[in-house]
C-alpha cells in the first residue's frame, strides 16, 4: 500500500470544517468561540464535548477523547486513519492520490485503475439513480417500490436505481465517457458473451433490474446488486436461458469488491450499530431498507445468505450480540445455522427472531410497525434454545441410533462455541434436553483452541490521553503549538541536543520537529494525524487551553528553566564521578575542565540578562 501525501492530509483538513463534519452527526450548540455537545464516547448529563473552529479540534473534558476531524471521523464511525482521510475528501470531491513507498510502477497502476473503477461505479449509480426517478422506462419499477412503501425520498437515501432492459445501454454510455473495454469488464458491469474467449462481445450484465448500489463501509460505491421486476420474464436469445432469470444478480468478485467482505448498510448503520450493540441481520436489501426507514437502524446484510468470517469480524468492531432475522422457512434456518460458526468464533452472542410464517421483516415492520417489531428482536430467542427445540422436532428421540447422531451433531455445533461459560451453558441445556449427564455429553464435543489475539480483526478503539508531561514541558508544547512567536524562540535555540536531555520531553521534540503552523488549523490537523490516539488527545486538550497573553516572555521563562535544570544534572554528574577512585589523571583533567565550563554556563544563566542566545 502507498502513503498519502502530508500536503493531501492538509489539504483535505483545510475543506473540512470540523464544526459541519460533526454537526452532521449530531447537534452542536453554540459556547461562546466554540460549540459544545454531549459527548458522544461517554455517557454524561452535562456537555462537556467541545469543539473549536478556530483550531478545527474537538476534546472532551470529561473522557479525554480529542484530535483533529479525522480522529473523530476514525473515532465515531470505528475506522482506520486512511479510511477516514478517503471518507472525508469525498465529502469534498478531493481525489486521493497515494504515494507508492517502494516508488513500485505496479502499486501506482493498482491504485490509478482502482481510482477509475471507484469513478465508474459512482458514476454508473448516479445514471441509474437517475433513470429511477426520471426515465418514462422505468416507471414499472418505480409502481413495484411504491407498492412496496420505497417513496421517493427512500430512493434518494439509498441512491436506488434502474438497469433499463437493454443488451447495451450502460456499455454505449460508459464508452462513450472513454471508459475503456478492459475497464468495464474488470468492473463486472459487463460481461462476455463468450467467457471461454476473451475477444467475444460484450453487454450488460444488469438489465431490467432495481439496482441496489453496494457500498463499502466509507460509503463509496464498490458493487451493485440488482432486482428483477416481478412482472419480468426470462429473456433467452438463442433458444440460451439468460441468468436474468435470478431474483436478484450481484456484481462479480472484482478489484473492488469480495462478496464475503462487505456488508450492506454498514456504511449507514455503523453508529447505531454501536450504541445498540447490537446487529439485527437481514437476508436482503429491501428488508434491511425498510427497518432502517422505520427508525430501526442498528441493521446490516450480508451478500449471501450466510455470514462468512470476515463480515462476522468486521461485525465484532461494532456490536458484541446479533440477532438473526431471516425467514421462517427451511431455507432461513439453514442460513442461520451456517452463520453461526463464524458468528461463534468471533465471540458474538447470536439471538434468531422467528418471522411468522410467509412473513419478511419488510412485511413485518410496515404491518406492526417500529415498536412492535423491536418487542419482538427484544424477546428473540438464543440461538441454541431455538437450534435445539427444531433439532429435537425433527429428530425420533425414542430411537437409540436417532438420539447418538442428534447428539453428535448437537455437540458439533457446541463445539463451535469459544467462551468457556457460554460453553458451559450450552452444554448443560443441550444434555437436559437429550436426557443424559453433562459430563457424558462433554466427552462428544472437540476442543477448539482459542486464536491468540494476533489473530483478532484489528479494534478501532479509542484511546484515552496520555499523562501528560511534567508542567514545564507541557508549557512549552502549549506555547509551541498556539503561539508562531514562541515556537520560532524555540526553533532558534539549541533545542534538540537539550530535549533529549530532559525526559517526558519527546512530545514537544515531535512539535518542533514538524512543519506546522501554530496559525493554521490545517497544518495542525495534519501534524496531528502523525500522533497515536493518546498523544491527540493530550494536543486537543492544549489547543483548547488559554494562552498567556505574555507568550514571548513565558517561553523564554520556561526554557531557561529547562537549560539551567540539564546543565545541573550535568554538573552533579560531573562532580559525581570525578570522585570515582580508578579515574586516569587525563580523565580527571578532562572532568575538571568539563565542571568548569558547566558552571560557567550556570552562572551566565543566572545573570540579569537571562536568556542568552546559544
Amino acid at each position: 500500500m502507498g502513503t498519502i501525501p502530508s500536503e493531501t492530509i492538509e489539504q483535505i483538513a483545510a475543506a473540512n470544517d470540523i464544526v459541519e463534519v460533526i454537526g452532521s452527526y449530531f447537534p452542536l450548540k453554540r459556547a461562546g468561540a466554540n460549540f459544545k455537545a454531549l459527548c458522544p464516547f461517554h455517557q454524561e448529563k452535562t456537555p462537556s464535548f467541545m469543539v473549536s473552529p478556530s483550531r478545527q479540534t474537538f476534546h472532551c473534558f470529561g473522557c479525554g477523547a480529542g484530535g483533529s476531524v479525522f480522529r473523530f471521523v476514525m473515532d465515531y464511525e470505528h475506522t482506520d486513519f486512511p479510511s477516514a482521510v478517503r471518507k472525508l475528501a469525498a465529502r469534498v470531491g478531493i481525489t486521493v492520490v497515494e504515494k507508492s513507498r517502494g516508488g513500485a510502477p505496479e502499486e501506482d497502476q493498482q491504485r490509478e485503475a482502482r481510482r477509475l473503477l471507484l469513478k465508474l461505479h459512482a458514476e454508473a449509480a448516479e445514471r441509474f439513480h437517475n433513470n429511477l426517478l426520471k426515465a418514462q422506462f422505468a416507471g414499472p419499477a418505480r409502481d413495484y417500490l411504491e407498492q412496496r412503501g420505497i417513496n421517493r425520498q427512500i430512493i434518494k437515501n439509498w441512491q436506488l436505481g434502474f438497469a433499463p432492459d437493454s443488451w447495451d445501454a450502460l456499455l454505449k454510455w460508459a464508452l462513450d465517457r472513454g471508459y475503456t473495454r478492459p475497464q468495464l469488464l474488470q468492473s463486472g458491469l459487463v460481461k462476455l458473451r463468450d467467457e471461454s474467449d476473451t475477444r467475444s462481445e460484450i453487454y450488460d450484465r444488469f438489465r431490467g433490474r432495481i439496482m441496489f448500489p453496494i457500498h463499502n463501509d466509507v460509503g463509496e460505491v464498490i458493487a451493485f446488486s440488482g432486482r428483477l421486476l416481478p412482472v419480468r420474464r426470462s429473456l433467452g436469445e438463442g433458444g440460451k436461458n439468460e441468468e436474468g432469470i435470478a431474483k436478484y444478480l450481484n456484481s462479480p468478485e472484482t478489484p473492488l469488491f469480495r462478496k464475503g467482505n462487505v456488508l450492506f448498510g454498514l456504511h449507514k448503520s455503523k453508529r447505531p450499530l454501536i450504541e445498540a450493540n447490537c446487529a439485527i441481520v437481514c437476508e436482503g436489501q429491501i428488508d434491511l431498507i425498510s427497518l432502517f426507514e422505520a427508525g430501526i437502524t442498528n441493521v446490516v446484510a450480508p451478500q449471501g445468505t450466510a455470514f462468512t468470517e470476515n463480515q462476522a469480524r468486521i461485525l465484532k468492531r461494532y456490536v458484541d450480540e446479533v440477532v438473526l432475522c431471516f425467514d421462517s422457512d427451511a431455507a432461513g434456518a439453514k442460513a442461520a445455522e451456517h452463520s453461526l460458526d463464524a458468528l461463534l468464533q468471533n465471540d458474538l452472542i447470536v439471538r434468531v427472531l422467528e418471522l411468522p410464517p410467509g412473513e419478511d421483516p419488510d412485511s413485518l415492520v410496515r404491518r406492526e410497525g417500529k415498536e412492535k417489531f423491536e418487542n419482538r428482536v427484544a424477546g428473540a430467542q438464543d440461538f441454541f434454545d431455538y437450534w435445539i427445540e427444531r433439532e429435537m422436532e425433527a429428530a425420533d428421540v425414542s430411537s437409540l441410533g436417532a438420539k447418538l447422531q442428534l447428539a453428535r451433531r448437537l455437540a458439533e455445533t457446541v463445539s463451535r462455541v469459544r467462551d468457556p461459560l457460554m460453553r458451559g451453558e450450552v452444554v448443560n441445556k443441550a444434555s437436559a434436553r437429550l436426557g443424559v449427564s453433562p459430563a457424558d455429553f462433554g466427552t462428544l464435543l472437540s476442543i477448539k483452541p482459542a486464536r491468540t489475539a494476533s489473530a483478532e480483526a484489528p479494534q478501532f478503539a479509542r484511546a484515552q490521553a496520555a499523562p501528560g508531561p511534567r508542567h514545564d514541558i507541557a508549557m512549552l508544547c502549549l506555547l509551541a503549538l498556539r503561539d508562531e512567536a514562541a515556537r520560532n524562540f524555540l526553533l532558534a535555540q539549541n533545542w534538540r541536543e537539550i530535549l533529549e536531555q530532559v525526559p517526558d520531553a519527546e512530545i514537544l521534540i515531535r512539535i518542533l520537529q514538524s512543519e506546522l503552523h501554530p496559525d493554521d488549523p490545517a497544518s495542525l490537523s495534519a501534524f496531528m494525524a502523525s500522533l497515536s490516539p493518546a498523544e491527540e488527545a493530550l494536543v486537543s486538550a492544549w489547543l483548547l487551553q488559554k494562552v498567556p497573553a505574555d507568550a514571548e516572555t513565558m517561553v523564554e521563562k520556561w526554557w531557561l528553566g529547562i537549560r539551567h535544570a540539564v546543565l545541573r544534572r550535568r554538573l552533579a554528574a560531573a562532580q559525581n564521578r570525578i570522585k570515582l577512585p580508578e579515574l586516569s589523571t587525563g580523565d580527571i583533567v578532562n572532568l575538571q575542565k568539563q565542571i568548569l565550563d558547566l558552571q560557567e554556563q550556570l552562572h551566565e544563566l543566572s545573570q540579569p540578562a537571562g536568556a542568552a542566545d546559544n
